[in-house]
Order: C-alpha cells, then sequence, then structure tokens
C-alpha cells in the first residue's frame, strides 16, 4: 500500500501533467487550424464572482472583469486538472499509478465533459452543452476533443510517474 502523502503527490503530478498535455492539444489546434483556445481568463472572471453570490452570467464575456482573473482562470485549470486525476486514482485505486492503463483515463476524460456541458456553458450563458453558441455541434466535439485529450495526459502522465521512484 502506498504512503497517503505519496498518493497525494502522485495525483497532483498526473493531474498537472494531463492538464499540461490538454494545453499543448489547444495551442497545436491554434497553431495548425486557427481554432480559438479557451480564454481562461474568462474562468478566472467566472470564479472571481462567485464570492459575490453570482455564478451565472448572461454573457461572461460581458460580465464586469475581476482583478487578477487571467492568474485565478489559470489556476482554477489545473487544480481541476488535478481533482480529476483524484477521481481516476480514487476509482481505479493506487494501483493505476503503479501500472496505468489507457481505458480508464480515457474514460474519465471522456467523463469530464460533463462539467463544461452542463455546468460552465450554462453559467457562461453559452446554453446547455454550447446550445447557444455560433456552432453547437462543433462546440460539443471541440470540448469533447478537448477532454479526450485530458484522458490521454492522465494515462500518459500516469506512466511518467509510475517511473518515479518515490
Amino acid at each position: 500500500m502506498m504512503a497517503p502523502w505519496s498518493t497525494l503527490v502522485d495525483v497532483v503530478l498526473i493531474g498537472i501533467g494531463a492538464t499540461l498535455v490538454a494545453d499543448v492539444w489547444a495551442i497545436l489546434q491554434q497553431a495548425l487550424f486557427r481554432l480559438p483556445m479557451l480564454n481562461l481568463a474568462l474562468v478566472g472572471r467566472w470564479v472571481g464572482h462567485f464570492p459575490r453570490g453570482r455564478i451565472r452570467h448572461v454573457s461572461i464575456a460581458a460580465a464586469e472583469p475581476v482583478p487578477g482573473e487571467a492568474a485565478l482562470g489559470w489556476f482554477t485549470h489545473y487544480v481541476v486538472g488535478i481533482a480529476f486525476a483524484a477521481v481516476l486514482v480514487a476509482g481505479w485505486g493506487t494501483d493505476w499509478v503503479r501500472a496505468p492503463t489507457l481505458p480508464p483515463a480515457l474514460i474519465v476524460g471522456a467523463g469530464t465533459v460533463v462539467f463544461p456541458f452542463f455546468i460552465m456553458q450554462p453559467a457562461f450563458g453559452l446554453g446547455l452543452a454550447g446550445a447557444k453558441t455560433p456552432n453547437p455541434r462543433m462546440t460539443r466535439v471541440r470540448s469533447l476533443l478537448a477532454h479526450l485529450s485530458f484522458g490521454l495526459g492522465l494515462y500518459l502522465a500516469g506512466l511518467a510517474v509510475s517511473l518515479l521512484p518515490i
């Protein structure tokens, strides 16, 4: 059995690594296909409105900016990645960390698309599963691909962590 602190370190490293892979995927899409990346400052703006009791917005882009929203958005992005890595390790156990396999990572990655579809996009004023975006089908496909890239990242980061001598 792994020590709890060791498992926590593994989860943090896997979450950061997986989020980094998803970010590289987004950068590649932007460079190769001119597809815009998610503006994480808007995530920070959304989170920054929580203390004011504001969770839903008609348009997050039109909402009042909050100080440090870009940094807050990036921080939130990585904390959420770590939380999703914790879901993977909680569901498949520390044995998965010792010998990662792709299917559980992709299952968790695909499952995380529930959050933008049913929480973030509606709260940002984009409708359920991006229904109010100019091209809802493309919004959904891009969200799913982004979250599958995160799932691939979970696997790759899991492999890297499994090789560490901790």
